[in-house]
């Protein structure tokens, strides 16, 4: 399902009102952002080979990696709008991969790995 940048970002924009309260009160210095696809370079960063793989990514230093005179540029969680739609589906299934790849990546800013991650279904 394809759908429009503004519609995708509505979506995205959804997810993290959804957030419980004291998540979205805990999340600092984050900037989240819709792109199209992930660059050459990250892909080659994160050493994957398939643009259709990387769904979303966390740029930034965890909360649980920072001390109390933590100061740096702010942490950045993309979308990739691409990827997710190429997952197929209906309109309410691309919701919840977006919602889930929200959810996911802002696990990493709380410091949760990839492993724990996917134990709680994300």
């Amino acid at each position: 399902m394809k759908l429009a940048r503004k519609q995708f970002e509505e979506i995205v924009a959804e997810a993290l009102d959804e957030l419980p309260d004291e998540i979205a009160e805990a999340m600092t210095n984050v900037f989240v952002v819709v792109e199209e696809w992930p660059s050459r370079e990250i892909l080659e960063d994160m050493e994957i080979s398939n643009r259709y793989e990387l769904l979303a990514l966390y740029q930034g230093i965890p909360l649980t990696d920072r001390n109390t005179s933590y100061t740096a540029l702010p942490d950045k969680i993309t979308i990739f709008q691409g990827p997710l739609e190429a997952l197929g589906g209906s309109q309410r299934e691309l919701k919840k991969h977006i919602k889930k790849s929200v959810v996911h990546e802002i696990a990493h800013h709380f410091g949760v790995d990839d492993e724990r991650i996917r134990e709680l279904g994300y």
